[in-house]
């Protein structure tokens, strides 16, 4: 039944896997061209970003005055006007805002690398070792924004989107590609006449 579904999805998308190929295309490009610029794609990441926290302050504020009846008003009130007010702060001064964001991710790299670490090498599942590596080098990571921060804030963010471009468009590309070189299924009425 899944496996009838799941044949059914892709007979849908096989005829759009011109448009995966080109959106896949378009954000390799994106990417690239995100690494060869990283500073301003680190300014203009922490810019949507900051519009993001505006966005999401604003309705956090409306909902709360939607359920005003409701004893969590308060604390939706208090997110949307704090999420407003950072937003704000952010759009005002991106690179400060960068420079947050990065100490925000390094602390993230930090801790969540040392607990890979530590629960891989207590717990010495099967294949443990890739549970290492990559404790080590999100570990690592961490370090190395820590270490160079305040500079680190000028690369990481655009970095970061720029790998994340190519590499979800490469993986677009891939399944356009895959799904188009998918033998066309033979219809049942035709297998059981032969």
């Amino acid at each position: 039944m899944a496996t009838k579904m799941m044949f059914g999805e892709i007979e849908q998308i096989r005829s759009k896997w011109g448009w995966l190929l080109a959106l896949g295309i378009v954000m390799v490009v994106l990417g690239t061209v995100a690494l060869f610029i990283m500073p301003a794609a680190t300014l203009g990441t922490v810019l949507v970003l900051g519009w993001l926290l505006i966005v999401s302050g604003i309705v956090e504020m409306v909902h709360a005055f939607r359920v005003r009846r409701w004893g969590g008003l308060f604390l939706h009130l208090i997110g949307g006007v704090l999420g407003l007010l950072i937003g704000l702060l952010v759009i005002t001064h991106p690179l400060v805002g960068a420079m947050a964001w990065t100490l925000l991710f390094a602390s993230f790299f930090l801790v969540v690398g040392a607990f890979r670490l530590i629960t891989a090498i207590r717990m010495k599942f099967p294949n443990w070792g890739w549970a290492v590596f990559d404790g080590a080098i999100t570990f690592g990571l961490g370090i190395l924004l820590w270490v160079q921060w305040p500079v680190s804030a000028v690369w990481f963010l655009g970095l970061a989107v720029g790998v994340s471009l190519i590499l979800r468009g490469w993986s677009y590309v891939m399944f356009s590609v895959a799904i188009h070189n998918l033998p066309t299924p033979i219809p049942i009425d035709v297998r059981r006449a032969a």
